[in-house]
């Protein structure tokens, strides 16, 4: 894979999430779940410094590598040797310190803007239980209403406040999807989830048939099916991720 050799500056267990969150940028990429170079994804740093990697402004995802990545504290300041030639999103900085500075369990956090998900994000009732993909967000999805562009940072109390101590995915209303992942393989399956859930929705919509709805029991018990067991699924997204890989391996080629 593209990155393989360690700079030897660079710290063996933070080098592996650098290869991890490059590939999941360029999962994304390929599922067409980005918007040219306006959205990110950060991933935590291991150990106590509370650093986190995100992309570098500019960089398209799908050419995303782990030397791309840049390391930021939880104040905003780049972190590294190359610093001088790294920039941050400034809203990007907002959203994703708010979520990693708040709920530590997260190690993960992707934030889009397809056409699906703010298409969703507009409408009144929010993502519907209409879909096997939906339902596993059933009274497991948060709500953030829009407030302009997240360049002010009391924003950030306000968006960890809406996602809640447990939640892991939130509708950012007129604005996109943000979805949490205790590791990144779980925030792939997250995001690739409710964007499916969302596409279903609005071609459902489209179709101006009135929509089957499952009885509320039977969209609980679905929830509970998926959420009840973390280990599940967190070994469900073990199982998945190498073959997600092996969808990008042809753009990670040495």
């Amino acid at each position: 894979m593209l990155d393989v050799n360690r700079p030897t500056n660079i710290d063996p267990a933070e080098w592996q999430v650098r290869c991890d969150l490059a590939a999941l940028y360029r999962l994304v990429a390929h599922f067409r779940m980005t918007d040219f170079i306006y959205t990110h994804i950060s991933a935590r740093v291991p150990g106590s410094d509370h650093h986190f990697l995100i992309n570098n402004y500019g960089v398209m995802f799908h050419e995303m590598t782990a030397a791309d990545l840049v390391k930021v504290d939880l104040d905003g300041a780049i972190v590294g040797a190359n610093k001088s030639s790294q920039r941050i999103n400034q809203a990007g900085y907002t959203i994703h310190s708010a979520i990693h500075a708040a709920r530590e369990d997260l190690m993960c956090v992707i934030h889009t803007h397809t056409a699906a998900g703010i298409a969703v994000s507009a409408q009144e009732q929010g993502l519907l239980p209409i879909s096997q993909h939906a339902l596993k967000f059933y009274g497991h999805i948060s709500y953030h209403d829009y407030e302009g562009f997240a360049l002010d940072l009391d924003e950030r109390e306000r968006l960890v406040a809406h996602l809640g101590p447990k939640n892991k995915s939130m509708i950012l209303r007129n604005h996109g999807l943000l979805v949490c992942g205790r590791s990144i393989p779980e925030a792939f399956v997250e995001v690739y989830s409710l964007e499916r859930a969302c596409q279903a929705q609005i071609a459902a919509l489209a179709g101006g048939s009135k929509l089957v709805i499952p009885p509320a029991e039977v969209c609980a018990r679905t929830a509970s099916q998926y959420n009840s067991d973390p280990a599940a699924r967190q070994a469900h997204a073990r199982m998945a991720w190498p073959a997600a890989l092996r969808l990008i391996e042809d753009g990670f080629a040495a």
